[in-house]
């Protein structure tokens, strides 16, 4: 278990990014993609101060050890304690690439990171914030992995997106029970694909829950969308939610221990909907860049202000690109 320090008045305040997914040559200093990326990190920091950033998987695409290469080097040069899990791309060719951007992340001096048994899979750990002399929440990383078998559908198909195994739900249980007996009640959970729980919370909230790019950010943060009881809720629905198709237990798991109250995933681009559903906050995180996919208007990073009773609030920072469109 890592553990970073805070001593001030001030929130400790993690930054949350997501989906870059850079290639190699995108990172060159004319690129429009590196130029958006480097516009929209560069925004959030000098805007947030952040004390921790954190990534939520998709970094690259597996064995483009350039351009992980060049992610370490850019996030260590702002001197900010930084991490990742690693997404469906990083993982997409198995775990022998991962860990060698693993090996070469830990000679950094700002990257924080605990390796794992790979039967977990290559991101599972535990970091705990120190607030003022109290262990305030604990920020738990778990590796979604890639696709994994499942049965056919109706195309032919027989996977389906990762999920948390019953040996990581048997971890995560054994993090909380460590967490509480060091006094931190409260958790974080951060993966990059959701888990199948973020469609019963999208079900529960959404008047329609089914993907409506009709809906602008700003209809999101009014009520009219919402049902009674989530008016509090915003972000869009503007794809189906990619998550594993049964339920995994994880979400029964997280109500049965009572820790973690906040759940960061990435994964689909063009979601962003932050709803409270049965104590427990649902975020997908803003999609920073436009590699791969992307909408302009949903651009930017995830903030969580963490005080010596845990997460007091998370907001969407948006950051405006459009002149290098």
């Amino acid at each position: 278990m890592i553990k970073l320090t805070k001593n001030s008045e001030r929130d400790f305040r993690l930054l949350n990014l997501t989906d870059p997914q850079l290639k190699a040559e995108e990172w060159y200093q004319n690129n429009q993609s590196g130029k958006i990326f480097r516009k929209t990190v560069e925004t959030l920091i000098e805007r947030v101060s952040p004390d921790l950033i954190t990534l939520s998987g998709d970094l690259s695409y597996a064995g483009d050890f350039t351009a992980y290469k060049n992610f370490a080097e850019y996030f260590d040069s702002f001197k900010i304690p930084w991490t990742c899990c690693f997404g469906n791309h990083d993982n997409q060719d198995g775990d022998e690439p991962v860990q060698i951007v693993i090996d070469e992340y830990k000679k950094h001096r700002f990257f924080v990171f605990e390796k794992c048994d790979l039967k977990l899979g290559n991101s599972n750990f535990v970091i705990l914030i120190e607030k003022n002399g109290k262990n305030a929440e604990g920020i738990i990383l778990m590796d979604t992995h890639d696709r994994v078998p499942y049965k056919k559908d109706d195309c032919g198909k027989n996977q389906a997106w990762g999920k948390l195994t019953p040996e990581q739900l048997d971890w995560y249980s054994e993090c909380i029970r460590e967490l509480k007996e060091l006094g931190c009640n409260d958790s974080t959970l951060i993966t990059h694909i959701p888990i199948n729980a973020y469609m019963e919370a999208a079900k529960a909230a959404f008047k329609n829950p089914k993907e409506d790019k009709s809906i602008t950010l700003s209809d999101s943060y009014g009520s009219a969308i919402w049902n009674k009881g989530y008016e509090n809720s915003y972000g869009v629905l503007h794809e189906p939610i990619s998550a594993y198709p049964e339920d995994e237990g994880a979400f029964d798991l997280i109500c049965k221990l009572g820790s973690t109250k906040n759940i960061i995933c990435g994964h689909n681009h063009v979601n962003n909907w932050v709803v409270e559903y049965k104590g427990v906050r649902f975020i997908f995180g803003t999609k920073t860049g436009n590699g791969s996919y992307w909408e302009p208007e949903i651009n930017g990073g995830t903030v969580l202000n963490i005080n010596e009773n845990g997460v007091v609030s998370a907001s969407h920072e948006y950051v405006d690109v459009s002149e290098l469109l």
